[in-house]
């Protein structure tokens, strides 16, 4: 049977593609203390319909390309996010194609 997870999608910034972090606690084996502990997976979704912030369900898939191997399952929760949140995203996304783009 295939992993199901549910998370929140980090980035979806590339085409057909969104970042999703998945929070997960951990109790530490000496000190017995929770922790959280973040991880981030590459998932595909066909239609673009994800934003950051959703929360989303993702499938365990055959590999789609070097780094996706999970597809979209279905949206649980859509964001709600202000026309500022928005523009913040854009600016960041923005300026991080810039220094890749100097990197070269």
């Amino acid at each position: 049977m295939a992993k199901l997870l549910t998370g929140t999608v980090a980035s979806a910034s590339g085409d057909k593609t969104i970042v999703i972090s998945v929070v997960t606690r951990k109790t530490h084996p000496i000190y017995k203390k929770q922790y959280a502990s973040t991880k981030r997976f590459m998932a595909h979704d066909e239609q673009n319909e994800c934003k950051v912030g959703d929360k989303v369900s993702i499938m365990e898939t055959k590999p789609i390309s070097a780094k996706k191997r999970f597809k979209l399952n279905r949206v649980i929760e859509k964001a709600d996010l202000t026309s500022e949140d928005l523009n913040i995203i854009k600016s960041d996304e923005t300026s991080e194609k810039d220094a890749k783009e100097e990197s070269r």
